[in-house]
C-alpha cells in the first residue's frame, strides 16, 4: 500500500501529549502514532455504522428469511 505525505495542524497540548508518547517509546514517530489513532477511529465509525444498519432490520424478517433458505437448502442436503 502506498503513503501519502499530509499536513495537519494540531493544538500544542495534543501535540505535547503525542510527543511523550513518542519519547516514552509507544509509537516510533509522530506519523505512526497518527495512524494508529487514525485507523482506530475510523474502524470504530465503521463499526458503529454496521449496528446502525444492523438495528434497522426487522428480528421477525430476518428470521423468516433464514428459515426460508434453511428449508430449500434442507431439500439438496445428503441423507445420513
Amino acid at each position: 500500500m502506498g503513503m501519502a505525505k499530509v499536513a495537519i495542524t494540531l493544538d500544542e497540548q495534543l501535540l505535547g501529549r503525542l510527543d511523550r508518547l513518542v519519547k516514552d517509546h509507544v509509537f516510533p514517530s509522530r506519523s505512526k502514532a497518527i495512524q494508529e489513532a487514525v485507523a482506530d477511529r475510523l474502524d470504530r465509525l465503521e463499526r458503529t455504522r454496521l449496528a446502525r444498519e444492523c438495528a434497522k432490520l426487522d428480528p421477525a424478517e430476518e428470521n423468516d428469511l433464514a428459515e426460508e433458505s434453511l428449508v430449500a437448502e434442507a431439500d439438496s442436503w445428503p441423507e445420513y
